[in-house]
């Protein structure tokens, strides 16, 4: 809470724009480290989907041997490995170019890896079957908290239209260099969805 914060007179009285800076540099921070434990959490499915896959047999053969599921643990693992770079990536340009600069790439990171973390709990699931919905297993309480990670974090909605929003602001440049490269012919529809 807010109203438990302690700050000295002179930076209260000398900079209040500057507490509330720093209050939504951590928030946003924070969003950026439960990015990090939700990719986290993906590994752990990954590794609770690679074990079931080793142990349990269908057809004659373990689950490993099947085809879909090598595809689905290779999925898992690249997107989980994509998830990944942007949650670095986003930590980086927060830290060279500021939250603000770097607004974009966190609302990206805010969709992304919440949803690429239930895929691949998901697929663990059902390589489990009916098991999977046990409370024995970590995985339902796994996709509990990425969905609720999902709300806490603000509707994909709207971050998505935030990125696109941002996107958009780029067209003058995409504009440019278009026709510097000569291509320029009838781009009017570019500033008709821009505005």
């Amino acid at each position: 809470r807010a109203d438990l914060v302690r700050v000295s007179l002179i930076a209260a009285v000398h900079a209040p724009s500057a507490i509330i800076m720093l209050t939504m540099i951590v928030c946003l921070l924070g969003r950026i480290h439960h990015c990090m434990r939700a990719i986290g959490i993906g590994e752990r499915a990954l590794e609770s989907m690679m074990l079931r896959a080793t142990e349990r047999e269908t057809f004659g053969k373990k689950l490993a041997q099947h085809d879909t599921v090598i595809a689905e643990i290779a999925h898992s693992r690249m997107e989980i490995d994509q998830a990944r770079q942007l949650v670095l990536k986003t930590a980086d340009m927060i830290d060279r170019v500021g939250p603000k600069g770097a607004l974009k790439e966190i609302a990206m990171v805010k969709v992304i890896v919440p949803n690429t973390c239930l895929k691949v709990i998901d697929r663990a699931i059902q390589l489990y079957g009916a098991g999977g919905l046990n409370a024995d297993v970590e995985l339902p309480m796994m996709w509990a908290a990425m969905r609720a990670l999902r709300i806490a974090d603000g509707p994909d909605a709207v971050h998505t239209a935030q990125i696109g929003r941002l996107e958009l602001r780029r067209v003058k440049e995409i504009r440019e260099r278009v026709a510097k490269r000569g291509q320029a012919k009838d781009l009017g529809a570019l500033d008709e969805v821009a505005s």
